[in-house]
């Protein structure tokens, strides 16, 4: 009579359930791919920045143009973060569930055909202000998924001794596009007009995701993705997460509060410091004051990966490093070190407190570092609690 035990060369029900996005979560890359997609990863971060600064750029001109006041153009500018706050947690499900890279591939094309068409929607009608307000607020939504997923693939795909360096390299990317909008696209804005601007950081955006989609992505795991996508995600089982008991304590308030600050600082100077400068010196040349204040930045977002990895290897406590990287001044610039410091530690020596502030204000931070205990807890919300 046959064995009713399950053969050892038989897969078992769980790997039965496994997708092909499940067996890749497990896979690392090599030296080449890392590479490859370092790069690559680095040129996305950078055009997600020359579109993201297209507007502030040009509000001063678009202003002229279609007669907007201080308060219309900040509804334009202000719009956009309105969608992104929506999609932080989306993203790094979507990411954890199929696939960083293809998240960022589909989000990356739709965001640059809008950012190419934006002078098109801007002239469909009389009502300049609610058509771009409505473009906004939809790149908001689309761009908000970037950076969890991001940092989904790179938990997954990088050695953990190397993701802070990586994450830090490719987080240089935001000061290379502010750098690279703020100065050809002054010099665009000057001699072609606002329009030029968004056909050229849409266009390279475009040519990017061509690139990306031809040469490094599987054309049908791509394929597969969208499937998925369009068919809804199964619902994963509900967490048992003591919300009420973290919302009681002081430390998770206080990165509340930090972060907020953080935020809006530095968003209020990355959306409104082109208008500031070129009415508070009308004389002064654009791609000057677009570009200046940047350029410590990259250097600082380098070093600073470089650093973090290296104090936490010679045994130093995550948030040790964290909070040496908060009060330095490196760690004041964008997606700097602060943001960087435990993608190359051990996940649990983080307080329960800061994980979930992070988890939902800067979700680069968020990732998994313990091999094989976080397998079925890829989400960003739930990982945080591990």
């Amino acid at each position: 009579m046959p064995s009713q035990r399950p053969s050892l060369m038989q897969p078992t029900t769980e790997e039965t359930r496994k997708t092909p996005f499940a067996a890749a979560e497990d896979t690392q890359w090599s030296r080449p791919e890392c590479q490859a997609w370092t790069g690559m990863l680095l040129l996305g971060t950078c055009l997600l920045y020359c579109t993201r600064v297209t507007m502030p750029v040009c509000t001063l001109a678009m202003s002229q143009d279609f007669g907007w006041n201080k308060k219309e153009a900040g509804i334009v500018l202000s719009s956009f973060f309105w969608g992104y706050c929506l999609t932080q947690v989306v993203g790094g499900h979507l990411g954890d569930r199929i696939g960083g890279e293809k998240i960022i591939l589909l989000s990356a094309s739709t965001w640059g055909f809008i950012t190419v068409v934006t002078p098109l929607i801007a002239h469909l009608g009389s009502g300049h202000l609610a058509f771009m307000t409505f473009s906004r607020i939809l790149m908001g939504l689309l761009q908000g998924v970037y950076f969890p997923a991001l940092t989904s693939l790179l938990s997954q795909r990088v050695q953990e001794s190397e993701r802070a360096f990586t994450y830090s390299t490719v987080g240089a990317g935001s000061q290379f596009g502010t750098l690279v909008t703020g100065g050809i696209g002054s010099v665009l804005l000057d001699w072609c007009g606002w329009q030029s601007v968004f056909y050229f950081s849409g266009g390279l955006t475009l040519l990017w995701v061509y690139y990306v989609y031809r040469c490094l992505l599987n054309e049908k795991d791509l394929f597969l993705a969208l499937g998925v996508l369009a068919q809804g995600l199964p619902m994963a089982r509900p967490s048992k997460v003591p919300w009420r008991q973290l919302f009681r304590k002081p430390s998770v308030w206080a990165v509340v509060f930090s972060q907020l600050s953080s935020a809006c600082s530095f968003f209020i100077l990355l959306s409104w410091l082109p208008t500031f400068f070129k009415e508070t010196f009308p004389h002064s040349k654009g791609w000057i004051f677009n570009v200046v204040p940047w350029l410590l930045a990259i250097p600082a977002s380098l070093f600073s990966g470089f650093l973090s990895d290296r104090l936490i290897s010679q045994g130093y406590r995550v948030i040790t490093v964290r909070k040496f990287m908060q009060s330095c001044p490196a760690g004041d610039g964008p997606r700097s070190v602060k943001h960087f410091c435990p993608v190359s530690g051990s996940h649990h020596k983080l307080p329960q407190g800061y994980d979930l502030c992070i988890s939902f204000h800067w979700l680069p931070d968020l990732q998994p570092q313990r091999k094989g205990s976080l397998k079925h807890l890829r989400s960003p919300v739930h990982s945080c609690f591990k």
